[in-house]
């Protein structure tokens, strides 16, 4: 038998089940008008028959906006997720210069529907927050969430305390985080946000901790992950009777909050609310702290403030492409570095936005996980005065000094006692003035040390004093 040629006999198009155009040759032309269709999601199927009668389609779908509800957000509400009953939650977020946003997660299979188009509340073209209730919600399940910014960008809620990864989760051991949700793989791509409403509270032991007086601090400061070889807190509780034999008072830990990959010093951040799920989960860390403070040893976060890198939600609401860098319009980052030590993208430490974050990223760590104060990551790049070499970069700043002494003093309204700790190394007059304002400099003395300890004291590389 021979094959026989076919031919394209018709090409047709419909919307929502209606016909509205029809050719006989391979190009169809269609103008789809919204205000036409109505609101609400529009399904079309594009199909193809040959004239042996074999066919073959493909469908897609449009949504027609319905008007953004311009209502003023709850005034007790923040950016994020905010339980309102044992089955209602309010979500929020910041967002200038967007035109609409819609939720989209495990209670609406992920689907884009007009009744998870957020409310609009413009103060100014530059003060904007969408926000929207959702209802009849299990209070006992773990909700997986993004937003979906102007149609086309996915983003996980940048307040989330867990985030589910597509790549990297799948190397965390069941030990480390129990039961972590999965991610909803065919249904999204980038990082998702998580809320759970009846979420279990850890119960602290010690309800008062007495801080090491500044002076009395000595310091081991440790990886979690090159640490233990378990790289979870569960384990790392079982080394402090060790750390507390070697005479140290402090554990400082590198940065434990949400990172880029697993396997990282912690200086590529992306999600400051949430911590890293390699180390383990939220409660495992707040009990090491509670263990630290029952050996009376204080914990301090390594945190990073300087940058993000692009997997922040903070990076991406507002970039080119779709992990930066952060283009004019983005409220928390300068476009371009201003000086010359910058990794990620670069925080513009005087924007409101940047300020408001900061302080609340903070107070949380403070509040939430009772930590006794931070070392705080490049704080020298902290200033919006542009340099191209550490000569410019180090040179005494009052601008840099008033931005590191405001965020201290919000600080310091929280928890009056807790540590600051300045990673700073800029010039001596600068650090003296920050000093004597309460905060402490990390002065990197281990070379030094080392060769006292050893007896070197006598290197010309290596200086022991």
């Amino acid at each position: 038998a021979s094959l026989k040629e076919t031919q394209l006999a018709s090409f047709s198009l419909t919307v929502d089940g209606n016909p509205v155009a029809e050719v006989q040759t391979d190009t169809l032309g269609f103008m789809f008008v919204g205000s036409q269709q109505g609101i609400g999601m529009h399904r079309l199927t594009a199909l193809a028959t040959d004239t042996a009668g074999v066919q073959d389609s493909v469908r897609f779908a449009i949504m027609v906006n319905p008007p953004p509800n311009n209502v003023p957000a709850p005034a007790s509400i923040v950016d994020g997720f905010n339980p309102v009953d044992n089955s209602t939650v309010t979500l929020s977020l910041y967002a200038p210069f967007k035109k609409f946003v819609y939720v989209i997660g495990d209670f609406n299979d992920w689907q884009v529907d007009e009744a998870f188009l957020m409310n609009r509340d413009e103060v100014t073209q530059d003060s904007v927050r969408f926000w929207l209730t959702v209802s009849n919600l299990d209070p006992d399940v773990a909700y997986g969430y993004q937003y979906l910014v102007d149609g086309e960008l996915r983003i996980a809620d940048p307040y989330t305390e867990l985030v589910l990864d597509p790549f990297n989760d799948q190397f965390i051991d069941n030990q480390t985080f129990p039961n972590l949700k999965p991610y909803p793989q065919g249904k999204t791509d980038k990082p998702v946000s998580v809320f759970k409403i009846d979420e279990s509270q850890y119960q602290w032991q010690v309800e008062t901790f007495q801080r090491p007086e500044k002076k009395d601090l000595v310091i081991y400061e440790l990886l979690v992950r090159d640490f233990v070889a378990a790289h979870n807190y569960q384990t790392l509780v079982d080394t402090l009777a060790y750390l507390q034999r070697l005479g140290v008072n402090a554990v400082e830990l590198m940065p434990v909050n949400e990172f880029e990959g697993n396997i990282s010093w912690g200086y590529n951040p992306s999600f400051y609310f949430a911590p890293d799920k390699y180390y383990g989960t939220k409660n495992a860390l707040k009990r090491f702290v509670d263990e630290a403070h029952k050996r009376g040893l204080a914990v301090i976060l390594d945190v990073v403030l300087n940058h993000s890198f692009g997997q922040s939600s903070f990076v991406r609401l507002y970039s080119e492409g779709d992990y930066g860098p952060p283009t004019p319009e983005n409220p928390w980052y300068n476009p371009t570095p201003r000086h010359p030590f910058n990794v990620g993208f670069d925080f513009n430490h005087e924007s409101p936005a940047t300020k408001a974050l900061v302080d609340r990223v903070l107070r949380f760590w403070l509040t939430e996980y009772r930590v006794d104060g931070f070392r705080f990551d490049l704080s020298k790049g902290f200033t919006q005065r542009f340099s191209t070499d550490d000569s410019q970069f180090r040179r005494f700043d009052q601008s840099r000094i008033d931005i590191l002494e405001r965020m201290a003093t919000k600080m310091w309204q929280v928890d009056s006692t807790a540590y600051v700790i300045l990673e700073h190394f800029a010039e001596n007059s600068e650090e003296i003035v920050l000093s004597d304002f309460g905060m402490m400099l990390w002065q990197n003395m281990n070379v030094a040390y080392s060769q006292s300890a050893m007896g070197w004291l006598s290197d010309p590389q290596r200086s022991s004093d």
